[in-house]
């Protein structure tokens, strides 16, 4: 069980966000000073090219002198990438059965299901992620019925 470490894939636009933006959200959303227990939970940003690698290690630098500590999160090579298990995938909006059972009728195919940003969107919001104010510039993107609105207004505290 020791031999992965859980961690997200992203696909980006760079037109839209560039990789130092994603590094700059990165380094806000954990501690990076804090060390890592174990390789499941580590904390990592795993680079596909030498580009990356030179602005994940500019960045990291950067934050160190910001911050006045030494990062411990580590920059490493993307050696492979491995879905979770089924079960895991957007587990949050799983448990959300209005909003699930509508975007399953959108998305059908259980593949189509995961890769769906709206989904993506939606289980971020059933984490607790998001406010009032982003929810109501995009939900029209989300294909939801007046209920599926009601129930993700439900969801969506601040």
């Amino acid at each position: 069980m020791g031999d992965h470490t859980e961690a997200v894939q992203l696909d980006y636009d760079p037109q839209k966000i560039s990789f130092e933006e994603l590094l700059s959200i990165f380094w806000e959303s954990h501690n990076p000073s804090a060390s890592s227990f174990t390789r499941q939970y580590m904390n990592a940003v795993f680079y596909d090219n030498e580009e990356q690698h030179d602005k994940a290690l500019a960045s990291k630098a950067d934050l160190e002198t910001r911050i006045g500590k030494k990062v411990k999160t580590s920059i490493i090579p993307l050696k492979s990438f491995t879905l979770a298990e089924d079960y895991h995938q957007k587990y949050l909006l799983k448990n959300q059965s209005r909003l699930k059972n509508e975007m399953m009728q959108i998305y059908p195919h259980h593949q189509d299901f995961i890769d769906s940003t709206a989904v993506t969107r939606l289980n971020g919001y059933a984490g607790g992620y998001g406010t009032k104010e982003q929810m109501s510039e995009e939900v029209e993107q989300f294909g939801l019925s007046s209920e599926g609105r009601k129930a993700l207004a439900h969801i969506v505290h601040n």
